[in-house]
């Protein structure tokens, strides 16, 4: 599990190093955009695929024919668009998906997760886990607002480098800031492995993703 997971972790620091790069030092072009965003494009394509999400498949679908039709052709956006929109899509849909599980009658995402490690919350652990969730719904939308306001006033490679290190980086912080915390506050609640969230995250997906 170690040695995988430090596979995963070169690898995925080998991708935003060469990303960082085709968007600043390589000229631009349709097919930097393809090379960046398309990857993004199959594996959502893949996720709803899997999930029998026929309409949402066929939109990604499209997108990536359009996308390659673009790289090939020339014209259409301008490949930092199509960066910019990767970036914001991304974390908007996100903060949709944990936010829509805010909704009255619906159980937190967060809880649900705990639920699946712990089984039984206790009544703090259930008003916390929804705490949890609304800081994440809040974290996405604010890192999608962030990335707007960065590509609209500063430069572009200032705005890369938010979305290529920067981002990685926070959501790290949250995630590692959110278990101290809650151990500082809340010494009573019973410990859980990262493992074990991961489990829980992928039982979830299986039986259907968030929507449930």
């Amino acid at each position: 599990m170690g040695a995988r997971a430090a596979l995963i972790a070169v690898a995925g620091l080998a991708y935003v190093a060469f990303t960082h790069w085709l968007m600043t030092s390589a000229p631009a072009s349709g097919w930097n955009a393809a090379l960046i965003v398309g990857p993004m494009l199959l594996l959502a394509t893949l996720y709803t695929w899997q999930r029998r999400w026929r309409w949402i498949t066929a939109l990604l679908v499209a997108a990536t024919a359009g996308l390659v039709f673009q790289a090939w052709h020339g014209g259409g956006f301008a490949p930092q668009t199509l960066y910019l929109a990767q970036h914001v899509v991304i974390h908007a849909l996100l903060g949709g998906v944990f936010g829509a599980t805010l909704q009255s009658g619906r159980e937190p995402l967060i809880t649900t997760l705990a639920r699946r490690v712990h089984g039984r919350l206790s009544p703090d652990m259930a008003d916390y886990s929804r705490q949890v969730t609304v800081a994440w719904t809040a974290y996405f939308f604010a890192m999608a607002g962030i990335s707007i306001g960065l590509y609209l006033l500063a430069p572009f490679d200032a705005w890369a480098v938010f979305a290529n290190f920067v981002t990685p980086v926070a959501m790290v912080a949250l995630f590692v800031g959110e278990y101290v915390m809650r151990y500082r506050l809340h010494p009573e609640f019973e410990r859980a492995t990262l493992s074990q969230a991961v489990h829980a995250y992928s039982q979830r997906s299986a039986r259907g993703g968030p929507h449930e």
